[in-house]
């Protein structure tokens, strides 16, 4: 059982396009009336800045445009002496990661309220974290009051984000949602919008790429950064936050990059202590290997993969090292300055964590393919099919002896299908395919007798019968007396529905299986007289095996499964007007329809609604035919549906 704690921060979020004009009603909403309003100074953000001025309009008592990067102290001591000889009453900050950084390094000094308008995808304008830089040393501390009161979202900011800086900064979010799952802290909740942002992440990054203006992908990602960001302001951080907060305070790199480089690489460091982490990772992001599959994803939107590319010398890795592990901190695996020098190492060359490659754009590739196809059914099954083939063999990193014996088993289940021997039918009812298409194509008309699966022994054009004929010939059994109904949904007989009837002999075969036999036996065909009615004399059917002299039995006998039917009476019922129905009628009491899993029938076919009573009889039968000793009552009503509906 898992145990834990959630504790969710009380944060206002506002999030849209064109929100920035909210901003002054978030204001006075709180309560202020002299505004500070923060911002780091770049010339790409001057536009918005003057127009969240002219929102504030009177209520802007100061500006602080010198936000930097890693929250330096010295910058906090300059802005205060604004704050305190402004008389400021709440702050707003528009920009990244820095600006928030200087906000909260505010408001955890005087207490004030913020109002935080993101530009970036940073998301720690949700969290109640604040990581400073003092004497060239970052540090990092959690309080209530460090958390914004408000977060504007407007999307339409974000499209001044050069496309770089939304790369890394979207990688930055995507580093909050990882470490978030394998954090001791983790709850169901953090679990569920991690993984939300890491499959958004996914997503919107590529398409960012290929266009800086998709407004739908930015908003995909600003809102993966928000999730992401909850998410780190709940759990702890681990080793990939601690080590970039020791590269970017001691050695001054950039924030966002140096998270981008060395996300991949602090996932593979801990990848054998957190694997099931790795593993949900790997399926949002649709690859096989996380570590490998995130470094993929950097290198295919362009973004920076090694620190010796942002600046970093070779001789200070050691001491980076060395500093990651001067003080304890939570992390899936122990930490180690051998280890995490040789972390370090791998990102400072670039060098790819060791996993599948990549195979989306083959994937892609062989989709296009189909773009061509004029029947749209056509081209969606293909394409979904190539799809779940190319992941199922991602996923299970399958081997070229595995790819030939797959290809070995699919010839022979062709060789050994004939006319009368469906091996392939037979693969897909042990698979339980057939029962799930039966199931699907069932459930859309309901109050109808249940479908089952048509089975590999069906023969089209039986030979017709007479009402009250025997389709058993001369072959032994407990004689079986059948009176057959076809309905409506509504009780009403269905007059001339073409029904085919076929079971098995008392030993279990059809009549396709015994070939001395002369002609077709216990299959025939009936029309159903003007009350939806037929009758006839079979024999009661018996449990059976399968054919598991091929392949699909030996698969069975390899994965321990028996390869027996439960007794059954199949019927495949045919009226103009009417959807065709395909079931069966089991014995109630036989073998294989009840047990443990993989102990009842082996292609998964039986519905309650399908069992019924074959009931034992002695004495005079329905139509004065003479009996020695037992036979069978079935007495059973089909009810159809009509195709309108």
């Amino acid at each position: 059982m898992r145990s834990f704690v959630h504790t969710a921060d009380p944060s206002r979020v506002i999030f849209g396009a064109g929100t920035l004009e909210r901003v002054r009603d978030e204001v006075e909403r709180l309560g202020g009336s002299r505004v500070m309003l923060l911002s780091g100074g770049s010339h790409a953000l001057r536009k918005d800045t003057e127009r969240l001025r002219d929102v504030l309009g009177h209520l802007v008592a100061a500006e602080f445009a010198g936000a930097a990067m890693h929250t330096p102290v010295e910058v906090t001591e300059q802005a205060l002496s604004l704050l305190r000889e402004r008389q400021v009453d709440c702050l707003v900050a528009i920009g990244g990661g820095s600006t928030t950084g200087l906000a909260k390094a505010l408001a955890v000094r005087t207490d004030l309220p913020q109002v935080i308008v993101p530009t970036t995808y940073a998301g720690s304008e949700v969290t109640p974290v604040l990581g400073e830089t003092v004497d060239g040393r970052k540090t990092t501390r959690s309080s209530p009051a460090i958390l914004p009161e408000t977060v504007v979202y407007d999307v339409e900011l974000t499209l001044g984000l050069p496309a770089a800086a939304s790369m890394t900064s979207g990688v930055n979010a995507l580093a909050h949602a990882v470490e978030a799952l394998y954090s001791p802290d983790a709850t169901p909740v953090t679990d569920a919008m991690a993984l939300e942002a890491v499959t958004a992440v996914g997503r919107a990054l590529p398409a960012l790429h290929t266009d800086p203006s998709d407004l739908a992908a930015r908003a995909e990602l600003l809102e993966a950064a928000w999730l992401a960001g909850i998410c780190l302001g709940a759990v702890g951080m681990g080793l990939h936050h601690k080590l970039c907060h020791t590269l970017g305070g001691t050695f001054g790199l950039p924030h966002a990059e140096t998270h981008t480089v060395v996300l991949p690489h602090a996932m593979a460091y801990n990848a054998p202590a957190a694997p099931q982490a790795m593993e949900r990772i790997a399926r949002a992001l649709g690859v096989p290997d996380a570590p490998a599959g995130v470094f993929d994803l950097i290198s295919r939107v362009g973004g920076p993969t090694s620190l010796a590319g942002l600046g970093m010398a070779e001789s200070d890795l050691d001491r980076a090292a060395e500093l990651a592990t001067s003080q304890p901190y939570p992390n899936p695996r122990e930490l180690t300055r051998t280890g995490l020098a040789d972390l370090l190492r791998d990102a400072w060359q670039g060098r790819r964590p060791e996993g599948a490659p990549d195979l989306r754009p083959l994937t892609d590739e062989v989709v296009a393919s189909f773009d061509r196809c004029t029947n749209p059914r056509l081209r969606q099954l293909l394409t979904d099919l190539v799809r779940t083939l190319h992941v199922y063999s991602i996923r299970n990193d399958l081997t070229p002896q595995e790819w030939q014996r797959a290809i070995d088993f699919l010839t022979e289940a062709g060789h050994i299908t004939t006319d009368t021997r469906q091996e392939f039918i037979l693969l897909s009812d042990t698979l339980g395919v057939s029962s799930v298409v039966d199931a699907l194509t069932n459930s859309r008309t309901p109050d109808t007798t249940s479908s089952a699966i048509l089975g590999p022994f069906y023969v089209a054009g039986p030979p017709a019968a007479e009402h009250g004929s025997d389709i058993a010939g001369d072959l032994p059994g407990t004689p079986l007396w059948a009176d057959i109904r076809v309905t409506d949904r509504e009780g009403e007989p269905v007059a001339g529905a073409v029904v085919d009837v076929w079971q098995s002999n008392e030993d279990g075969f059809y009549d396709v299986q015994l070939p001395d036999l002369d002609g077709p036996v216990l299959r025939a065909r009936f029309t159903t007289d003007a009350e939806g009615r037929f009758t006839f004399w079979s024999i009661l059917p018996s449990a059976y095996p399968i054919p598991d002299d091929g392949p699909v039995g030996r698969m069975l006998s390899t994965v321990g499964r028996h390869p027996y039917r439960a007794p059954h009476v199949h019927f495949l019922i045919d009226a103009p007007g009417y959807q065709p129905l395909i079931t069966q009628l089991f014995v109630r009491g036989g073998a294989y329809l009840d047990g443990a899993t993989g102990q009842r029938d082996t292609v998964f076919g039986i519905k309650d609604d399908l069992i019924t009573d074959f009931v034992p009889r002695t004495g005079p039968t329905p139509d004065g035919r003479s009996v020695d000793g037992e036979w069978r009552l079935l007495d059973f009503t089909f009810r159809i549906a009509r195709l309108d509906g």
